[in-house]
């Protein structure tokens, strides 16, 4: 792990694309200020543990599978059509 040193004010460059900057200090915390291209996600620390955790229970879900459909058997997802196919009102 690299460790620097910076001020308020000062930034870091990661591969020419990412600019960390210290913003200021407030007591014991410490406000960055992220620049990154919109295709790099940027995250806190405990958000990315909640997505990867997220996304593994995702990968391992036991879900309860639906039933198959006997064949012969077709959903009708739309009434089927009535009278003459004439939309036109009648008089």
């Amino acid at each position: 792990m690299l460790i620097l040193s910076r001020k308020p004010g000062e930034s870091i460059v990661i591969d020419g694309r990412i600019v960390i900057r210290v913003m200021r200090l407030e007591g014991e915390v410490v406000k960055l200020g992220i620049d990154a291209p919109i295709d790099i996600p940027v995250h806190r620390q405990e958000v990315y543990d909640e997505i990867q955790k997220n996304n593994k229970e995702a990968l391992t879900d036991s879900r309860t599978k639906l039933p198959r459909l006997a064949p012969g058997n077709p959903i009708r997802t739309s009434r089927p059509p009535t009278g003459n196919g004439n939309h036109a009102s009648q008089p």
